[in-house]
């Protein structure tokens, strides 16, 4: 049997230092955090991955918003969580939830 010494370094680092979903922040994700804004809305009508996705496109082309986040409450109310680097404008939310076909929980029809 030959052994060889020639191993890639795929960047991991120790397992006692725990994983990047858990491990302690560090100075500079601290710093991004402070900066980031989260704003949680509800939408009325998804049922599916697919209003999801249309949700979820739309409002991610809206500019600074990092990420969205959807818990599904198929044929109810939906939470969106928006993620972005500053406050985003409640008209610019609503323009774009109703231009992927959904509205707001509360606004008026």
């Amino acid at each position: 049997m030959t052994t060889t010494n020639d191993r890639a370094d795929l960047g991991l680092t120790d397992s006692a230092a725990g994983c990047s979903c858990c491990s302690t922040p560090s100075a500079s994700d601290t710093q991004i955090t402070a900066s980031a804004t989260t704003e949680d809305v509800l939408v009325e009508g998804m049922t599916c991955s697919h209003c999801v996705m249309s949700v979820t496109e739309e409002l991610t082309a809206i500019d600074g918003v990092k990420s969205v986040s959807v818990d599904l409450n198929a044929g109810g109310t939906s939470r969106v969580t928006i993620h972005s680097a500053a406050p985003i404008e409640a008209a610019q939310v609503r323009a774009a939830v109703e231009e992927a076909g959904y509205t707001l929980a509360g606004d008026p029809a």
